[in-house]
């Protein structure tokens, strides 16, 4: 079991499965300026995607708010901002083309903090991971590319919005954008 690893062993396994997932996206992208096919997408658009925790990750953006709402308005919410972030994913496939350099992995209990540097062409672009272990299995909760982390960003804009226009507003923005994505 995870829990029974070392902290030096949990690095390890966090760095395999991200280098795993990494080879993996590699493998399907193929070199720069190949097309895509949609079944091609959609595999991309699932190990890309597979690892993150979209509830933690919309439960964070939308702070209190989140465990105000019934369960269903939950699940819709966790719907729509997951759609929206796999669609967005997908349209920065250079990146994970890029060298990945492994500069730091802090372990903390059940919890870890990834540092890497992806380099491509000339560029040395900063990427983190926070990371938990749910039910046996690492996970990202949130994820940061050029110094802006995902779920902290929409945090700042979805606080602005219920601020201003109430939770309606947002889910009606969130709806629209989902039905925009691919």
């Amino acid at each position: 079991m995870a829990n029974t690893l070392s902290s030096d062993d949990r690095k390890m396994e966090i760095r395999n499965i991200l280098e795993e997932r990494d080879d993996q996206i590699k493998d399907l992208l193929g070199p720069e300026g190949t097309d895509y096919t949609d079944e091609q997408r959609e595999k991309l658009r699932s190990i890309v995607n597979d690892m993150m925790d979209y509830r933690e990750m919309a439960r964070f953006a939308l702070a209190d708010k989140f465990d105000e709402l019934e369960s269903e308005e939950q699940e819709e919410f966790t719907e729509l901002f997951s759609k929206i972030i796999r669609d967005q994913s997908l349209r920065q496939l250079d990146i994970y083309r890029a060298e990945v350099v492994y500069d730091d992995i802090e372990v903390d209990n059940s919890s870890a903090k990834v540092t890497t540097t992806a380099i491509l062409d000339d560029s040395r672009i900063p990427v983190l991971y926070r990371m938990k272990m749910k039910e046996g299995e690492w996970v990202i909760t949130d994820m940061s590319v050029d110094n802006a982390w995902t779920a902290e960003s929409y945090r700042r804009s979805f606080q602005n919005i219920l601020r201003r226009r109430g939770y309606d507003a947002l889910i009606e923005n969130l709806r629209r954008r989902a039905e925009q994505a691919t």
